[in-house]
């Protein structure tokens, strides 16, 4: 079984079988285990608007609520992934590893990792950068070291696994 955290009421993981979705009205902030997660906290008041949202007297920057801080703990307690936009300033505010652009994982000093994605490879209209922070349960996840050339070709079928252990800190993008 999987936990679905800040997940839309109906949305792509409602009616699964072996996935716990819990959205606004089940409060994902209630959620304490055992189960892995797939975490999507509010992402607007950690984005690249979040600075002018605020200055024209919207919400204020980083005034989630907590819900990245408690997404982020669930990873880190019951194992899976949290998921945000790419250059979202909570990688910087909770001290996380920037995953560089040409793919690749990046491992903390918790042994968890993170990584830079495309969700156009995966099926989405738009190319969508994404972050992802996951935490394997002890074994290094599997993935893509570069990107496919082409938007659409998918990686699922393509994967190489990240080769020998450490934290891949010198990992080099390509030269376009």
């Amino acid at each position: 079984v999987i936990a679905a955290l800040f997940v839309k009421t109906g949305g792509v993981y409602f009616g699964l079988d072996d996935v716990d979705p819990y959205d606004a009205a089940r409060d994902a902030m209630t959620y304490r285990g055992p189960w892995p997660v797939v975490a999507h906290p509010p992402c607007p008041r950690w984005g690249r608007m979040a600075a002018l949202v605020e200055s024209l007297g919207g919400a204020k920057r980083r005034d989630d609520g907590g819900t990245f801080a408690f997404a982020l703990e669930c990873v880190r307690a019951y194992g899976g992934v949290l998921e945000h936009p790419a250059v979202s300033d909570a990688w910087r505010a909770f001290l996380l590893p920037a995953p560089p652009a040409c793919g690749g994982w990046v491992r903390d000093i918790y042994g968890c990792w993170s990584c830079h994605v495309e969700q156009g490879h995966y099926g989405h209209r738009a190319p969508k950068p994404t972050w992802l922070y996951a935490n394997p349960l002890g074994a290094c996840p599997g993935g893509p070291r570069r990107h496919p050339a082409r938007r659409g070709q998918g990686l699922l079928g393509r994967r190489r696994p990240v080769d020998g252990g450490g934290d891949h800190a010198g990992l080099r993008c390509p030269r376009a």
